[in-house]
């Protein structure tokens, strides 16, 4: 008969615990599988529990497939480890740690999240303390469609400050993450129209068109930006662009381009949506002057987040609209609820209107710059310098580079995969395939810590 001390048992349940002590048992082979489990009476009265205990007890594993029942037969153990045999992962792709959600790489260059110890906590949690002990009756009231009117006159103030954007706090739309956005545009644009997104580029930002159940066409990028004739030809309604900098080339889309950008939406029921995902992040120079600026005919409407500048999990994104839209926007989606919560957005406002965002990304900039200076200078000491070549390292906090290797993408990927670094081609961001170059790889450095990089860049360095 299975025996077990509660003594341990700590603040969870009895049937909890009990459960977790036959788990355990059966997983470890002390219960092996296909063995019959006491019924629950005798199991009760040697345990001193309740009948309903044990019962309870053997649903939980039931429920997790630890257990089965035969009818009239009783319980039995599983062959959980037939089960874990089946699920184990092939070697190259990912460990992943269930329980804390974690990655295990020794370092990762395909992440483009901000490294954790930037963000202003002690800032941050003061603000938020302020606010919880001040006008607690705003915190929990209804904020209209388009956000709170105070955090959107903050970010208005800061766009005409540092992006030279007049725009108005009733242009100006908050919401939980650029996705949620983009849907929103979808069904204020209409689905009838046509979506033209950048090829190559982020692949979700299509996936999300696609979902929304809106046509998408793919154009090419060149020197220099966009063809407006390869534009024509896609019978496009909206671009979607990030003309200050586009990911993952991290090319500019030139001054005269962008005219022509804007004649093409003028000529016609057109849009332009201008993605200035990280332009904050510039570090060379003041950020460039948008699209939406230099807009005479209220075509543009732009898009920024604040994952990029304060932290991956911080899914607060904004979009200005111009004025012809405002009205629309109201009239169709009004009934929507803002997606960001009351204590986020005023928590928000005061970090931006007290300075605070401002003196966070000076801070960041001098860090990132730092760092890629660093980088650079690591894979130019180490072999990787002689078999490769440093691209575009101008381009925000990721840079291109080119390896010379008789090695094809798939095996180096795999390759620095199974020694605990992941690596992504450039090729991997294109949605058609053909014309783009072998082994050309995009590292993003804005994640990982200096050290980890260096052991990164050493490990690649063996491989090439």
């Amino acid at each position: 008969m299975l025996t077990y001390s509660f003594e341990e048992k700590g603040p969870e349940p009895l049937y909890v615990y009990l459960a977790h002590c036959i788990k355990n048992d059966i997983i470890s082979g002390t219960i092996r599988p296909g063995e019959k489990l006491p019924s629950k009476r005798a199991f009760a009265k040697n345990l001193g529990l309740s009948v309903i205990t044990i019962e309870n007890a053997y649903g939980q594993l039931l429920d997790e497939g630890y257990l089965y029942s035969v009818e009239k037969s009783g319980y039995f153990a599983a062959d959980v480890k037939e089960n874990i045999r089946k699920k184990k992962t092939p070697v190259g792709e990912e460990n992943l740690v269930l329980t804390g959600g974690r990655r295990q790489y020794i370092c990762d260059f395909s992440s483009n999240a901000i490294e954790p110890s930037l963000f202003p906590f002690s800032v941050w949690s003061r603000l938020l303390r302020d606010e919880l002990s001040k006008d607690r009756d705003r915190l929990m009231e209804t904020p209209p469609a388009g956000g709170v009117y105070y955090f959107r006159e903050a970010i208005a103030s800061y766009l005409r400050e540092f992006r030279n954007m007049d725009v108005t706090p009733q242009q100006i739309i908050i919401g939980g993450g650029t996705e949620y956005l983009l849907g929103l545009l979808v069904q204020l644009l209409g689905f009838q129209k046509t979506y033209a997104v950048t090829d190559p580029g982020f692949e979700k930002i299509g996936k999300i068109y696609e979902s929304c159940g809106a046509v998408c066409r793919f154009l090419p990028v060149e020197e220099g930006g966009i063809s407006v004739s390869a534009l024509l030809k896609t019978g496009a309604d909206v671009l979607h662009i990030s003309p200050s900098h586009h990911y993952p080339l991290g090319s500019r889309i030139s001054l005269s381009r962008r005219y022509e950008l804007l004649s093409w939406a003028a000529e016609g029921d057109r849009f332009l949506i201008e993605d200035d995902y990280d332009s904050e992040m510039r570090t060379e120079g003041r950020p460039l002057p948008t699209l939406f600026s230099i807009d005479a005919g209220s075509r543009v409407i732009y898009m920024n987040t604040f994952t990029k500048t304060l932290a991956s999990t911080i899914r607060i994104s904004y979009m200005v609209l111009p004025e012809p839209l405002v009205r629309l926007f109201y009239d169709r989606l009004s009934f929507y609820a803002c997606t960001v919560s009351n204590f986020e957005q005023y928590t928000l406002a005061r970090f931006l209107d007290e300075g605070y965002f401002e003196k966070h990304l000076n801070r960041c900039r001098t860090y990132y710059k730092k760092k890629r200076e660093a980088l650079e200078e690591v894979i130019l000491k180490s072999r990787l310098g002689k078999k490769g070549e440093l691209l575009k390292t101008e381009a925000g906090l990721h840079f291109l580079l080119k390896i010379y290797s008789k090695k094809g993408e798939e095996r180096l990927t795999a390759e620095a995969l199974e020694k605990g670094v992941k690596i992504v081609p450039l090729s991997a961001f294109y949605h058609c395939k053909g014309d783009e170059e072998e082994n050309v790889w995009v590292l993003n450095y804005s994640c990982e810590k200096e050290e980890a990089l260096r052991k990164g860049v050493e490990i690649l360095s063996n491989l090439v």
